[in-house]
């Protein structure tokens, strides 16, 4: 059954641009059916998407490559990987947190039930959760000065839960997203969950998925690389309206090349914000409103490939309510409903509540109506955020892979304007005496041999000299909840050329080593030919 051809249920349906004094009325009914298929979207997506989730880097994923759906496949994945749902589960503790600490909770009570809750994070979240415990607060949390992860999507795959709570509010869903993407973005991978809650809040108005896109887009500023991301995405859709490979393909052309990641820069693999919304973009457009086609098309993009069909899947979820998404898909879904996610004590049931409350407040508090059958929802005018874009005239240059350790001192000399270390901190017990020498003798090469002890409490501290000055103490965690992601960077420097030198404070070489992955060197001009960094 297609959805494209359901009718969408609300008293009213605003078919073209809302006028700015237009009201939109719901059934309170209706109401929280769509909050429920905005939740039930998002983990049908993530779960469609998940054996595939980044194994497509830089390609798409083929016609002949089958992605499997039926029943039992999300308690399924629920067993096996319950880290698979990070995007619903880091979703659920800020809804919880909304609703314990009030709506009108600050950026700094929300960072710290982020930054403690009790589960493992990667990229943006953990390098903004470790900036919070080391006691660097939102906005200076998701600042890329002080996170190489901020362009990173993570804002993106988690910001879903603050459309659901705005529905058709989008000034208030960019407020909210104002207090929560700093946490632990900024620049485009803070517009990536602006526009994410954007696109959920006008779900609950529009009809249409062009429509959604074209008012998601209303706040992001025009000047920023990632609104010209997302408008090449409906300039290709106009040109190629049949062809969405044709599109991906230009899109990759254009916009694939990661600037901050430190595992993604010169590499395939891509978790920039600007791309994977604009694969979100692609799964919209060119799924002409079927919930199927739509996530299938956002999966057959690949790179992360489980979290851009949960957003398309949650978005048509909003736009068409749980009750009309079509049962094959909505079945084995309801394993779970009731359940709550690792790390936390909500399920899907319980977030949706959270959701219709906030969602009642809210729009009283934006002078609308609430009465026991009906809700009326001003549609008022959205302000454009402010510009912000990171890693000007920082640009990557090269990528000096070392696979090499760090015992006591390491040095190195480039030339630009920045650097950053790709590594992590090692524990060696446990393994054996002649697998640790063999790491002593740096005879390990690229193998991952050790991961970071949960409950190991050392914390290294790591001089940082630069060109003769003390620059910097890294401090790193061995435990994997407070374990910082990349040893050192440095950005903004003057243009030329730099020493660093790295001094293990505390050393314990029979027991740690810092692995050193590769180094990052930036330079305020970008690469236009052969660059040698020495």
């Amino acid at each position: 059954m297609k959805l494209s051809n359901l009718s969408l249920v609300v008293l009213f349906v605003a078919s073209a641009c809302v006028p700015k004094s237009a009201e939109v009325i719901l059934s309170r009914e209706v109401l929280m059916d769509k909050i429920q298929g905005g939740w039930a979207g998002q983990t049908i997506g993530v779960v469609y998407g998940a054996p595939t989730e980044f194994k497509h880097q830089g390609t798409l994923i083929p016609d002949s490559q089958p992605i499997s759906w039926g029943e039992g496949y999300v308690k399924y994945w629920w067993d096996k990987k319950p880290g698979l749902f990070d995007d619903i589960y880091n979703d659920l503790t800020f809804a919880e947190a909304f609703d314990q600490l009030g709506l009108d909770c600050s950026a700094e009570d929300l960072a710290m039930r982020f930054a403690y809750a009790d589960y493992h994070l990667a990229h943006a979240n953990q390098a903004g959760r470790y900036n919070v415990r080391q006691g660097i607060m939102p906005p200076e949390s998701g600042n890329w000065l002080n996170n190489p992860h901020a362009d990173d999507l993570d804002f993106q795959i988690e910001a879903d839960f603050i459309g659901l709570m705005a529905p058709g509010m989008i000034p208030e869903a960019l407020d909210i997203a104002n207090r929560v993407g700093h946490i632990m973005n900024s620049g485009d991978g803070f517009y990536g969950g602006a526009f994410v809650a954007g696109l959920y809040a006008a779900a609950f108005v529009e009809s249409s998925p062009a429509r959604i896109l074209d008012r998601a887009l209303e706040g992001i500023p025009c000047e920023s690389t990632f609104f010209q991301c997302i408008d090449d995405v409906r300039k290709l859709y106009k040109k190629y309206p049949r062809d969405w490979k044709r599109t991906w393909f230009e899109v990759l052309k254009k916009w694939g090349a990661d600037t901050g990641c430190p595992k993604g820069v010169f590499l395939s693999f891509d978790i920039d914000a600007k791309l994977n919304s604009a694969y979100c973009a692609i799964g919209l457009l060119y799924g002409d409103g079927d919930f199927g086609k739509s996530i299938e098309i956002a999966t057959r993009c690949g790179q992360d490939s489980d979290c851009n069909p949960a957003t398309v899947g949650g978005v048509l979820g909003v736009m068409y309510g749980k009750s009309k998404l079509p049962e094959f898909w909505k079945e084995p879904l309801e394993a779970i409903w009731d359940l709550d996610f690792e790390g936390t004590d909500v399920s899907l049931a319980k977030g949706s509540e959270y959701s219709m409350r906030h969602a009642l407040a809210l729009i009283e508090k934006n002078g609308g109506k609430v009465s026991d059958s009906e809700v009326t929802i001003p549609q008022l005018p959205v302000e454009v955020l402010p510009l912000e874009q990171n890693f000007v005239n920082t640009y990557p240059v090269y990528r000096d892979q070392k696979d090499d350790w760090l015992e006591t001192e390491y040095e190195f000399d480039f030339s630009g304007n920045g650097f950053c270390i790709w590594g992590n901190l090692v524990c060696l017990r446990g393994i054996t005496k002649s697998y640790a020498d063999r790491v002593a003798k740096k005879h390990v090469g690229s193998e991952v041999f050790a991961l970071a002890e949960q409950q190991d409490d050392y914390v290294a501290e790591i001089e940082v000299w630069i060109d003769g000055q003390l620059d910097q103490v890294s401090i790193l965690p061995m435990k994997g909840t407070s374990r910082k992601l990349e040893p050192a960077w440095k950005y903004q420097m003057t243009e030329g050329r730099h020493h660093v030198k790295m001094v293990w404070r505390n050393p314990d070489p029979k027991q740690y080593l810092l692995r050193i992955n590769a180094i990052q060197y930036y330079s305020e001009n970008p690469v236009t030919d052969t660059y040698y960094h020495n």
